[in-house]
């Protein structure tokens, strides 16, 4: 398919005037203190995934409102990893996508991190399986989750999910496994915006791997992107044209190149310039707003796939090299302090 966005060069300039609410600090600390005042009830089953150099506990955990969210922890195997605490990966799912079979996504542990798969809450139904409901209701909305709760943004979804992904973070930082100092989150598509998200909510992250990222720029998503999730708010707006200030209002509050300016640990993103679901000016808009060091892998003729194995193989030289940094820098803090 051809390039139907701007041209790198443009790409790489490209900064849209995304204004963030006057009270978007107070929001996210107010709905993360919340938050934090359950405990996040942590329980660990171990299964057997059939591997035998990969560890796997059954988790759950309490999320926003105290509702359990699912996932996996892969840890490489006892004989091969010793004593030592382990860095971390915390990763999150695409669209409509849940933490899998336990054999599903081990990646990082067989690269000798400890690797939390984590669940979006009611989604795990399209590509692969999840475990996790939602059970907070919401008023009328397309098909979908881009819309739900979207004329309030106390109500809205993704404040939920934002709030899940940040005490899935803080689970695995305080795992007596693992080194709570390099811990990193990940994503491909939704999962790399709510990396970004956490990386500007949570304090500590170590580093950001956000692929081919989603849920950013939404103003131009939803004029450019091709179809769906996006046109899921476009189809919204066709029905409620007296509600088009009103939502983007509330999704400024969960914009990834709003909140990409409150982020800080070093990230290594990716973008796709044929990419139709997640078109490249919404990823550079992020990319060039984001606060800390930052480098991008760009990939001229992929679509919504990206870079994948090659990927891979870059995140994984650049995390270690990240990781294994003298310690000195400051911790990272977030918009929940």
């Amino acid at each position: 398919m051809p390039h139907s966005d701007l041209p790198l060069e443009e790409l790489r300039r490209y900064r849209p005037r995304l204004p963030a609410p006057d009270d978007l600090q107070d929001f996210w600390s107010a709905t993360l203190a919340e938050a934090g005042q359950r405990p996040l009830d942590a329980s660990w089953t171990p299964v057997d995934s059939g591997l035998v150099t990969v560890e796997t506990s059954d988790v759950s955990f309490a999320g926003f409102g105290g509702s359990e969210v699912r996932a996996w922890l892969h840890l490489p195997a006892r004989a091969l990893r010793g004593d030592r605490q382990l860095p971390g990966v915390v990763q999150y799912q695409g669209y409509n996508g849940g933490r899998g079979l336990p054999h599903e996504h081990v990646f990082w542990a067989s690269a000798g991190f400890a690797q939390l798969v984590v669940d979006t809450r009611g989604q795990g139904s399209g590509w692969t399986v999840g475990d996790t409901g939602d059970p907070v209701g919401a008023a009328a909305a397309q098909p979908g989750f881009l819309t739900r709760g979207v004329q309030d943004r106390q109500d809205y979804y993704y404040r939920r999910v934002y709030t899940d992904a940040t005490r899935a973070f803080e689970l695995l930082r305080d795992h007596p496994d693992v080194d709570g100092d390099r811990v990193a989150v990940a994503g491909i598509s939704q999962g790399g915006g709510i990396a970004l998200a956490v990386a500007a909510l949570a304090r500590g992250v170590a580093a950001v791997l956000p692929d081919v990222p989603f849920l950013c720029d939404f103003p131009r998503a939803t004029r450019v992107a091709a179809g769906d999730p996006y046109g899921e708010i476009v189809r919204y707006l066709k029905a409620h044209r007296d509600r088009v200030d009103q939502v983007f209002r509330t999704l400024s509050y969960f914009d990834g190149a709003v909140l990409a300016r409150a982020a800080s640990a070093p990230a290594l993103f990716s973008v796709a310039l044929m990419d139709e679901i997640c078109p490249p000016s919404t990823v550079f808009a992020a990319y060039n707003a984001y606060a800390g060091p930052k480098e991008i892998a760009v990939y001229p003729y992929n679509d919504h796939e990206g870079g994948q194995a090659h990927q891979q193989r870059e995140q994984l030289g650049w995390l270690r090299g990240v990781l294994d940094a003298p310690a000195g820098r400051p911790t990272p803090r977030g918009l929940g302090d």
